[in-house]
């Protein structure tokens, strides 16, 4: 008889970057409004998995300098093993998710998550957080900025990089 295979949960840590000034300040300088300025990583196998332009870090639930997540959505479950899902971010830090590979607008944090969510469960996350450089990017003071804002690079102390190579899970 066949082992069932385990399910592990797997959540998404929402961080506003901008501390609620997006909130305020988004209606006066974009003329919309936005609710924050979305940082994300995934949470499975007990760990905290986000991507900067450092690569691709892990920590403790949390561990960062962000502190606690502002919001916590569930993903679901996945049966992903944490040994294959080492493997998979291994490849994901040495193709897509190199920290050189970093653009604020285009491949960013929330890339990161958005694809490991649907490699773990299938399932995208929400679009309020992948559609924000769009957003930002569709007004004019947007689109004066992005010159400076392509030179950002994030990458939220408190993690260590992630490397298959140095025990790290």
């Amino acid at each position: 008889m066949e082992e069932p295979l385990a399910l592990h949960p797997v959540k998404l840590y929402v961080y506003d970057l901008s501390k609620g000034m997006a909130r305020r300040l988004s209606p006066l300088m974009l003329g919309k409004q936005l609710d924050g300025i979305w940082h994300t990583s995934i949470i499975v196998h007990k760990d905290e998995f986000f991507y900067g332009s450092g690569g691709i870090s892990s920590c403790a639930p949390g561990g960062t300098l962000l502190g606690p997540p502002d919001s916590v959505v569930d993903l679901g479950n996945t049966e992903v093993t944490e040994e294959i899902f080492l493997e998979y971010l291994s490849s994901l830090g040495e193709s897509m998710f190199r920290g050189e590979s970093y653009n604020l607008f285009e491949h960013n944090c929330n890339t990161f998550s958005n694809e490991v969510a649907q490699f773990l469960t299938g399932r995208k996350i929400p679009s309020y957080i992948t559609d924000l450089p769009a957003e930002v990017l569709s007004t004019p003071f947007g689109q004066a900025l992005r010159p400076l804002l392509d030179s950002v690079q994030i990458q939220p102390p408190g993690g260590n990089t992630f490397s298959r190579h140095n025990g790290q899970s």
